[in-house]
């Protein structure tokens, strides 16, 4: 059995390639896919077979999934434009026979109003609509969407946000490629949907208050309105329209709309989840 990764230069994919490797699948029978294959050259090292699959050229997704038998498929990064580029990899993925499209969506992707949401349920419904048998990992937010910026929260003393007492079920993309790895490897996992979250929720004051503890400098969580916290990332340097989806992201936070309670990502990696207080010692160990 062949299984397939896209976007496998990307932080998740490359961690569902290694993830494949430690459950025992062989090199060999691991096809990784990427925009830019020279960016993978690390796993077509360790034997994995290394294809050229970039999203808006369908020639090439064509050439990446021949003879795959289940295929992880990796949503992309450039929001407004991924409907079209998922079904451009969900026509290759029907064309070439594969008897599995796992792909990695949104909390609730076909009920919430989370702000991200409409593209993975358009996806969705495009991966339903090609008869192919499909696994839907629905992803919470990856812990290091905060962890990443432990340096500035640090420089600061604050985390802001406009999250208020909302609780996110984050957990590290580690977690999330044991999943993916799990369904991509095992069996029973067809025409299923995961709303995988981590087991222990957590509110931003509470990471603002753990960052502190294992820092021994004070950092607190400071609430913002959406627009002045929508104008603080910009004052940071990212775009404006991208800081307005993350305010607005933080709004459904405070909402509830990623709090994620099933259970599911523990049961498919056969563990707890890992804890807040690993992850924030993983990022602070990165800054030294």
């Amino acid at each position: 059995m062949t299984v397939a990764v896209t976007a496998a230069s990307g932080h998740l994919g490359r961690l569902t390639v290694h993830a494949l490797l430690d459950r025992g699948v062989p090199a060999a029978d691991i096809v990784a896919g990427a925009r830019s294959p020279e960016k993978i050259a690390d796993l077509a090292a360790l034997g994995v077979r290394v294809r050229e699959a970039d999203y808006d050229r369908p020639d090439t997704l064509a050439g990446a999934f021949a003879g795959v038998d289940r295929l992880l498929l990796i949503s992309a990064s450039e929001v407004g434009i991924r409907v079209p580029q998922h079904t451009n990899a969900v026509n290759a993925a029907v064309a070439a026979g594969v008897s599995l499209v796992a792909y990695t969506s949104a909390p609730y992707a076909d009920t919430t109003d989370l702000p991200i949401a409409p593209e993975h349920k358009a996806t969705e419904e495009v991966i339903r609509a090609s008869g192919v048998p499909f696994t839907f990992l629905r992803n919470c937010w990856y812990v290091e969407n905060y962890t990443a910026n432990l340096a500035t929260a640090l420089q600061h003393g604050a985390i802001l946000g406009s999250a208020g007492d909302g609780k996110v079920s984050a957990a590290p993309r580690a977690d999330f490629a044991a999943a993916a790895a799990a369904v991509l490897a095992g069996d029973g996992h067809a025409n299923t949907v995961y709303e995988l979250g981590g087991d222990q929720p957590f509110t931003l004051a509470e990471l603002a208050a753990e960052v502190s503890r294992q820092s021994g400098r004070q950092v607190v969580y400071r609430d913002l309105p959406p627009a002045e916290y929508a104008g603080a990332l910009v004052a940071a340097g990212l775009p404006d329209g991208y800081a307005q989806l993350l305010a607005a992201s933080d709004v459904s936070l405070k909402e509830g709309r990623l709090l994620v309670e099933t259970g599911d990502l523990g049961r498919l990696i056969g563990r707890p989840t890992t804890p807040l207080s690993e992850s924030v010692a993983a990022g602070l160990a990165g800054l030294s």
